[in-house]
């Protein structure tokens, strides 16, 4: 795959995981009825499961400490375009390259939607959340699993691609 194909699915993964983030935060932050269901149902299983003070802690910080931890990843995952503008005017500034920024934030995305399906399948959540009637049908369990999986594929082939340029680099 050559480098230019490499970067241009590295950013469409990108802007699919970071979409997925960034537009839950406005539910994850403001106490939303459907979050405030899916993280209370999942701490009253944990509270069976650990004790009270751990169950209601998730119930009450939970969505705010996902919701922290997805908007640092696409943080992490978008700043390269931020650095490519930094350098146009300044090419003496070092940042890390676009391949390590894809390669971490695919592996941290990764990592915090294995906890989100873990939840949906261990928990009464379910892969269907039901929250007044309506269900979900699977959307938010479908999310997690498709940036589970184009999380490691951005971890890898930027790591990939990383360790390849490194190595021509030495040669």
């Amino acid at each position: 795959m050559s480098n230019r194909t490499l970067s241009i699915v590295s950013w469409l993964i990108v802007l699919w995981i970071s979409k997925v983030f960034l537009f839950s935060l406005p539910y994850k932050f403001s106490g939303h009825p459907d979050t405030q269901h899916i993280f209370g149902t999942i701490g009253t299983w944990i509270r069976e499961l650990l004790g009270g003070a751990i169950g209601d802690a998730f119930t009450q910080y939970g969505a705010y400490a996902v919701g922290s931890m997805e908007l640092i990843t696409s943080l992490i995952l978008l700043a390269p375009a931020l650095i490519w503008l930094i350098q146009r005017s300044d090419k003496g500034l070092k940042f890390p390259s676009r391949n390590i920024l894809h390669a971490l934030g695919g592996l941290i995305a990764a990592g915090i939607m294995c906890g989100a399906a873990f939840f949906h399948l261990a928990t009464p959540l379910g892969v269907e959340v039901l929250h007044q009637g309506q269900s979900d049908n699977g959307s938010l369990f479908y999310a997690a699993v498709s940036i589970i999986f184009l999380g490691a594929v951005l971890f890898i082939i930027n790591y990939l691609n990383w360790t390849a340029s490194k190595d021509a680099q030495n040669r």
